[in-house]
């Protein structure tokens, strides 16, 4: 019986640590969060919609490197297409190209001897966010969950892909890989480099600030402004733009635990007549991840508010579309994890051909996808029922 209390108050009071760990380092990162200032600039935006278009695009980019490349990932496999990236970069680096390389600890599937050969042949690589002290369990969980690659600080990438042969659409238990990710040339890639050396300082690597990585960039066509968040603030930012909706607002993500404050916005929003339109995919790719955003899609569908279900692969593109004049690609997944605990980055675009090729897309999977009713909704099964009890428990850490 004394055993069996023991026990109880270990676990008491392990919970209880964990929480106030999390809490009281959620808190120290709010209050170390910057609020950048969005720079409107001038690139050359190239928008990518398959994984064959952004791989054949990005090694062509990184083979022509003659100075630097700069490469976060959240997620690096060392399979087929993982292997391709690798040799390029080992390459490179032998060619007397600085390669940095910043991956997340828990997303990168690198053998320790792969990451020896790298350094070996002269890549840099490191770990963003290593776990610290005091807060153990919140570091834990934190993410830097940014895809950037910056080439000769003149071409950048920002978006959803990250490095594997599942972004090829090869992984049998998907299928068919939706993603959407921007290769911009010229102006805007000051705030991608801008970004990833801040990052790589994070990673207690040596700060680095050299004037050959900033180069002199030409402007184009595109309007842009770059928007990185720190586990604070994106949230705020996405009240912001859907306040602004007059007609229409289009949203597509892998991933819907929105809170609160944002449910709200989108709810108020479809009451002053605003047209919504919600698409993620049929299928989760993480354990309670699509029973965590169930208990929100009633209030949706009551409220006139589309949600449509991907069931052609999977849907990882995390975009939204404000009455065909602004457009957000990116990083960040429309839930509490990408707003308060992880660190994103994503692009807002101005320009209305870029904007409209967006929606096109967006709309294209739409057309292809099941939409959901009321009476769809109200037949799920029992079980899912107590999942999605269980999944809103943990929703902040989904």
């Amino acid at each position: 019986m004394n055993g069996m209390i023991i026990t109880l108050v270990i676990i008491v009071l392990l919970v209880t640590w964990l929480r106030m760990d999390f809490i009281f380092g959620q808190k120290k990162q709010r209050k170390e969060a910057t609020r950048h200032t969005q720079v409107t600039r001038y690139g050359d935006v190239e928008f990518l919609a398959t994984g064959d278009d952004f791989f054949e695009a990005l090694f062509a980019d990184l083979s022509q490197a003659e100075h630097h490349i700069h490469l976060l990932f959240y997620i690096f496999k060392e399979d087929h297409i993982g292997n391709k990236a690798l040799k390029i970069l080992a390459d490179k680096a032998q060619e007397g190209v600085t390669v940095r390389v910043l991956v997340d600890r828990f997303g990168c599937d690198l053998s320790r001897k792969t990451i020896k050969q790298l350094r070996k042949k002269g890549v840099r690589f490191a770990y963003s966010h290593p776990v610290s002290f005091p807060y153990l369990f919140f570091t834990l969980n934190r993410r830097n969950h940014r895809k950037l690659v910056i080439v000769d600080g003149r071409v950048g990438y920002i978006g959803g892909f990250n490095i594997g042969d599942e972004y090829l659409g090869r992984d049998p238990k998907f299928g068919p890989w939706r993603d959407f990710h921007l290769r911009l040339n010229g102006d805007g890639v000051q705030d991608l480099q801008e970004q990833f050396l801040e990052d790589w300082q994070t990673a207690k690597q040596k700060f680095v600030r050299e004037e050959a990585l900033y180069p002199s960039l030409r402007k184009g066509p595109h309007p842009l402004r770059i928007l990185p968040t720190d586990g604070s603030y994106l949230e705020e930012s996405f009240i912001s733009l859907i306040s602004q909706a007059k007609k229409t607002i289009t949203i597509g993500t892998p991933y819907y635990i929105p809170g609160k404050p944002l449910q709200k916005a989108l709810i108020e929003a479809a009451k002053r007549g605003v047209d919504i339109r919600l698409i993620l995919p049929k299928k989760g790719d993480h354990p309670f991840v699509k029973e965590a955003a169930f208990p929100y899609f009633k209030d949706l569908l009551v409220a006139g508010i589309e949600v449509y279900q991907y069931y052609r692969g999977f849907f990882h593109a995390k975009a939204i579309v404000i009455d065909t004049q602004m457009a957000d690609v990116g990083t960040a997944n429309f839930d509490k994890r990408s707003f308060h605990i992880n660190h994103e980055i994503n692009c807002l675009l101005y320009d209305q051909t870029i904007v409209q090729v967006v929606l096109d897309q967006l709309e294209h999977d739409i057309f292809t996808a099941q939409r959901m009713t009321i009476e769809t909704f109200n037949s799920r099964p029992f079980l899912q029922r107590g999942k999605e009890k269980l999944a809103t428990l943990i929703s902040g850490l989904l």
